[in-house]
């Protein structure tokens, strides 16, 4: 990236058009370069054919496309891919491609690191180092080698989105706006573990789909796994899923990960299925992969499939999402700590 350059690419359509303004340019300049971003996909000022050279050279004296390809890959015998890409705070980012049948789903991540400190994840063990913009958000979908043929996005990766909202937002009108990459906001998905402010923006500017990491249904027991909820208590959550719109396309789900003989119980599959009444949503339940220093055990098959009776029989859909690229550090966060200790990086905590 040319030290000392702004970053083209995340920009919004109004964005776009007030720069140009302030450089003295036409308003419709601002679209044809949110054209040659996002339709054309450039990686250079020089690409942009109908600006005059004139006005290219005056844009490129200041700014830059702020494309970078990712600095490693690492592909699973499933066909799962794992991205590593470099971003501006010194950090490594994860992005994951995952096939499945006639979906080809990215998973992006929008922090280095992160607040959250869940028990069970790897990228809250590196800490917190910052918040991707939104052009290093939508690098990812556009630097992939599968991007030309992405049916879906999940904002699943590294980072709580909605800690990050502002930068997520935007990059979400990127994706489903006209004038970005023009998607239906139903095939984009965000994750959260439920931060407030970032919620309510999410549910009120967009009507992409959510989902809801909950991994426990009691309070103490989701508070041990999930340190948030302490200042994001999960009633707080669901009070606000009910009062949103969601009697369209639009659709809520839960995140499960289901850990031996901590959160597997009938006990707490009848609790789920009290918190969630009257919410229309299905369920995912979901294999943990083991990661280092964490005294959490995977549950065995037999006993998810009989959490997932416990639930069916409650009225809930309920799935078990397969594991996928257990080949190639397929925990979130595993292979960005792995590379940043082989640069010389510091150990997760």
């Amino acid at each position: 990236m040319p030290e000392g350059k702004e970053i083209l690419l995340g920009r919004t359509l109004d964005e776009l058009t007030e720069l140009v303004t302030s450089l003295g340019m036409p308003r419709f300049t601002g679209k044809q370069i949110a054209q040659w971003l996002y339709d054309k996909r450039v990686t250079s000022i020089d690409e942009m054919t109908n600006l005059s050279k004139a006005n290219r050279t005056l844009l490129a004296e200041r700014y830059t496309v702020g494309r970078t390809a990712p600095v490693m890959s690492q592909l699973s015998k499933d066909g799962t891919r794992k991205y590593l890409f470099a971003v501006s705070t010194g950090g490594l980012v994860e992005a994951v491609f995952i096939p499945d049948k006639d979906r080809a789903t990215l998973c992006i991540s929008s922090q280095v690191g992160c607040k959250m400190y869940c028990l069970f994840c790897m990228t809250g063990k590196q800490g917190f180092k910052g918040n991707l913009s939104s052009g290093e958000i939508i690098n990812q979908v556009l630097s992939v080698e599968e991007s030309a043929s992405l049916t879906n996005v999940v904002y699943m990766g590294m980072g709580e989105p909605l800690d990050n909202a502002t930068n997520v937002l935007k990059s979400i009108s990127v994706l489903t706006s006209a004038w970005g990459l023009g998607w239906s906001p139903k095939r984009v998905t965000l994750s959260t573990v439920g931060v407030r402010r970032g919620l309510e923006r999410f549910l009120s500017e967009t009507t992409c789909h959510l989902a809801v990491s909950l991994h426990n249904p009691f309070h103490e027991g989701r508070l041990d796994l999930m340190p948030a909820e302490g200042g994001l208590p999960l009633e707080d959550t669901l009070q606000m899923i009910r009062e949103a719109d969601f009697t369209g396309q639009r659709r809520v789900s839960f995140e499960y990960i289901v850990f031996d003989g901590v959160n597997d119980s009938d006990e707490h599959a009848a609790e789920l299925a009290r918190l969630l009444r009257g919410i229309p949503c299905r369920i995912n339940l979901i294999p943990f992969h083991q990661i280092p220093d964490v005294p959490l055990r995977p549950l065995s098959r037999d006993k998810m499939e009989h959490f997932k009776r416990q639930l069916e029989s409650r009225g809930y859909t309920t799935t078990i999402r397969t594991s996928r690229g257990e080949d190639i550090f397929a925990a979130c966060g595993m292979l960005s700590t792995k590379e940043q200790m082989a640069r010389g990086g510091s150990a997760p905590r």
